[in-house]
């Protein structure tokens, strides 16, 4: 006979829970694991609750050796599980570490390694039930086609997760590593193109995608893609190229266009070649073996970063031919800039003078000089020096409309935006305005993130500022009720109408008094519409 039979008994409830406990810390590890066609990843929790994050998943070969400078290969499938704990390596790029903000993707104590073999992803969701059929979010990063990871802080995908959308980011090759065009790249290419690398990395991450994201939870039919800066540019290149029809259904260009950040016409092939082969010369190599010898420090000091260009595959022709014949894909977009985008390069140069915005107008606008003096009249120094601080600004809000009108034009639903709010800055910090990146913190909802380059506000301040908290709910509630449905309308939002033409606009501008503005005002676009019809004669 027990003489403890207290302890019996509490022995078996033990043992059951133990058992219990070990059953679903099983069951949670195997809802955590994900099968796809390279094999099965596991993930591990996310900063938000529910949300599971699967980080650092190969989606094509390392583009090293005799990869260097060739569109990305498929992945070789892994046995077994892999662990899916730890970003990939980011992409070759520069410290930064004396600059205010530095470089957020690899200057951070706990940044990834920087590495040629780069060209990993990583995926936010709390839903893995293949039939879930959740909206998908690709965030394409932004920093001057030079640097940028899909494992930099800012853009973690916890939010999004949380408000059950699957996001993914990833990382694409930047500088000349990812951008790069020459003659011998040219002729080894069954496309007969080079330069656009980093376009392909991006295409392949949204061919993986397809192929994937319903194992996360993800609808491959809703599809949205957004981008800020460079991301912004590469974002609505991908509307304009054959070759991502039907891998997005919606696109979002924060601050940047397929011109790039101004009006320009898109770069040539041959230019960018004879580029790289001058360049080449002058380090003393003469052919495409050479230059693959090339190490990898090398690589970036000695060849040229070149950007995106029309290299004849990704990019058949100047975009800007594309958009205006209504050749482009027809998915929903959003686009806008922010109220000061071109405060970080404020101070360069002579200081503007009432004499000096005269004397260099014809520098300035060519034959359009009467209508750029009627845009922008000056009688003082002061507004000499507020109409040149104007001018970046402007640009990129023209050219974002002239997207919008373009897209527009092919029956797909658009919207356009103008982010005013003004987020808090520390007594001694260089206060940029509304500037360049200024909407990060807003759109992902992660106001006590560190802020990426060049916005110098205080993510402590923002962090505990009731009105901030609303600006960003609102912009977030935006954003994810666009890639839900088309529509950034939702219940206790400001309207946002649908975009109509440059000269009417809608246009949304968001700050704490959110409301509808017009457009940049009629001589502002007659003077952009003349250098426009200008630049696509030529």
């Amino acid at each position: 006979m027990n003489k403890h039979p207290g302890r019996a008994f509490l022995a078996v409830v033990v043992a059951a829970l133990g058992f219990a406990g070990t059953a679903i810390a099983a069951a949670a590890a195997a809802q955590q694991t994900v099968r796809i066609d390279s094999g099965a990843i596991s993930g591990v929790p996310g900063a938000r609750p529910g949300v599971t994050v699967y980080r650092g998943i190969p989606f094509a070969m390392p583009p090293v050796g005799e990869l260097r400078w060739k569109a990305p290969q498929p992945v070789k499938p892994w046995q077994g599980v892999r662990a899916g704990d730890r970003f990939g390596a980011a992409c070759q790029q520069p410290h930064q570490r004396e600059r205010v903000p530095n470089n957020r993707s690899v200057d951070l104590p706990d940044s990834p390694p920087i590495s040629e073999d780069c060209l990993y992803l990583n995926v936010w969701t709390s839903q893995t039930n293949a039939n879930a059929k959740r909206p998908v979010m690709v965030w394409i990063y932004g920093g001057a086609y030079t640097e940028g990871a899909g494992s930099t802080p800012y853009n973690h995908g916890d939010t999004f997760a949380a408000d059950d959308v699957v996001y993914v980011s990833f990382n694409y090759r930047l500088g000349a590593l990812g951008f790069l065009a020459h003659p011998e790249l040219t002729r080894e290419s069954p496309q007969h193109a080079s330069g656009n690398y980093a376009l392909m990395d991006v295409l392949a991450a949204l061919q993986w995608v397809q192929r994937n994201i319903a194992a996360f939870g993800g609808d491959p039919d809703n599809v949205t893609i957004f981008g800020e800066s460079a991301g912004a540019a590469i974002s609505s290149a991908l509307v304009g190229t054959p070759l991502a029809k039907g891998l997005f259904r919606r696109s979002i260009s924060e601050s940047g266009t397929y011109m790039g950040l101004s009006l320009a016409r898109m770069r040539a092939r041959e230019a960018a070649e004879q580029q790289t082969v001058t360049a080449a010369e002058k380090a003393g190599i003469t052919t495409l073996a050479g230059l693959r010898a090339l190490s990898t420090e090398d690589v970036v000091k000695l060849l040229p970063a070149q950007g995106m260009i029309v290299d004849g595959y990704v990019i058949p022709e100047d975009l800007s031919q594309v958009f205006r014949q209504g050749r482009q894909n027809r998915v929903d977009i959003i686009v806008g800039s922010n109220r000061d985008e071109g405060s970080f390069s404020g101070g360069r140069g002579p200081a503007m003078t009432l004499e000096r915005w005269q004397t260099s107008a014809a520098q300035r606008w060519g034959d359009a000089t009467p209508l750029g003096l009627a845009a922008y009249p000056a009688t003082t120094d002061a507004q000499a020096v507020e109409h040149n601080n104007l001018l970046f600004s402007d640009n990129l809000a023209w050219i974002s409309r002239l997207y919008a009108q373009q897209q527009k034009a092919t029956g797909a639903n658009v919207f356009v935006y103008h982010f005013t709010h003004a987020p808090p800055y520390a007594a001694d910090a260089r206060n940029l305005g509304v500037c360049h990146t200024c909407e990060l913190p807003y759109v992902f909802n992660n106001l006590g993130e560190l802020r990426l380059f060049p916005d110098a506000s205080s993510p402590e301040l923002a962090a505990k500022s009731d009105v901030d908290a609303r600006v960003a709910a609102m912009t977030h509630a935006y954003w994810l009720n666009f890639a839900r449905s088309g529509d950034p309308n939702g219940d206790g939002l400001p309207r946002w109408p649908a975009f109509n033409d440059i000269e009417r606009g809608p246009v949304l501008h968001i700050a704490a008094d959110t409301k509808v503005g017009d457009s940049l005002g009629a001589d502002k676009v007659r003077l952009y519409q003349a250098l426009y019809d200008r630049l696509t004669a030529q």
